[in-house]
C-alpha cells in the first residue's frame, strides 16, 4: 500500500528568472540596473612616452570632447543633474529596452528608482507605447513561446511569471490561452520522457514522486501530472494498477 502524500507537497512553483530568465535562450534577461558610462579622458596624458613634450600645463589647452561632453543619459546614469527629467527617463528607457523586451510596469519601476516625476514618467512611457517601444501584449506572446518551449512551463506557471511582470490579467490570459490542453500534456509528456532514466533503479514510489514533483514545479495539474507520470512508469513495465489517485 502507497503511503498517501498530500499534492501541495510537489508544489514548489519555480521563481521567474529574468529575462533569463537560462531556458528561454537570452530572449529575456531581466539585468539589473546597472548603466554602461563610457571611459574619460581618451587615452591618457599627453605627457607620455609618445608625446615627448612634458606634462601638460594645468588649466592650459582645451578639453577634450570625451573630457566635457558627458551625454545627458550618463549624467542621470550617475545620479549628476540633467536640465530635462523627460530627456533622463527616455535615455533610461532607451537603454533597458536595448536587446531586452520590458514590459511597462518594469521601466516604471526603473523611472521611480531613479526619481523620475511620476507625471514625467508616465508621459514618456505613453510616448513609447504610442509608438511601439512597449508592447505588454507582445512581451506576454513572446514570455509564453519562450518559456513553455524552452523550460516546459505549464500555464499555470506562465500566468505568474506574467502577473509579477506586471502585465494586465486580460493579457496573461489572452497569452497562456494560446496553448491548449493537448500541447501542455504533449510537453508534460517530453518532460517526463527526458528524466525517466535517471530514475531507473529506485523503487515505484519514489519514481512517481520524484516525476510528478518535476511538473508540479513547473505548474502541471494534480490530475494531469499523476496520469502522465503513471503512463509513463507502466510502458517501462511497472505495476501502477495498485496505485489509485487518492493515494497520492
Amino acid at each position: 500500500m502507497t503511503r498517501r502524500t498530500d499534492w501541495a507537497e510537489y508544489v514548489h512553483p519555480e521563481a521567474p528568472r529574468g529575462a533569463g530568465h537560462g531556458g528561454d535562450g537570452g530572449l529575456f534577461q531581466d539585468g539589473d540596473d546597472r548603466s554602461g558610462t563610457g571611459r574619460a579622458g581618451g587615452g591618457g596624458d599627453e605627457g607620455g612616452p609618445r608625446g615627448g613634450r612634458g606634462r601638460r600645463r594645468r588649466g592650459s589647452g582645451k578639453p577634450s570632447t570625451e573630457d566635457g561632453g558627458a551625454s545627458s543619459s550618463s549624467r542621470a546614469e550617475k545620479g549628476q543633474p540633467s536640465g530635462d527629467p523627460a530627456e533622463r527617463a527616455r535615455a533610461i528607457c532607451l537603454r533597458l529596452l536595448t536587446g531586452t523586451p520590458r514590459t511597462r510596469k518594469q521601466l516604471a519601476d526603473a523611472l521611480h528608482k531613479r526619481e523620475i516625476p511620476d507625471d514625467v514618467a508616465e508621459e514618456v512611457l505613453s510616448r513609447f507605447e504610442e509608438v511601439g517601444l512597449i508592447d505588454d501584449g507582445a512581451f506576454a506572446d513572446a514570455w509564453v513561446e519562450s518559456r513553455h518551449h524552452g523550460r516546459g512551463l505549464a500555464r499555470r506557471a506562465l500566468a505568474q511569471e506574467l502577473r509579477t511582470k506586471g502585465v494586465d490579467s486580460e493579457l496573461i490570459e489572452e497569452a497562456v490561452g494560446r496553448l491548449d490542453s493537448e500541447q501542455e500534456e504533449e510537453t508534460a509528456r517530453e518532460l517526463v520522457a527526458r528524466k525517466l532514466r535517471a530514475t531507473r533503479g529506485l523503487d515505484r514510489d519514489r519514481r512517481l514522486r520524484r516525476l510528478a514533483g518535476m511538473l508540479a514545479r513547473k505548474g502541471y495539474s494534480e490530475g494531469l501530472a499523476l496520469r502522465v507520470v503513471r503512463q509513463a512508469l507502466e510502458e517501462e513495465g511497472e505495476d501502477t494498477e495498485s496505485l489509485g489517485d487518492e493515494e497520492f
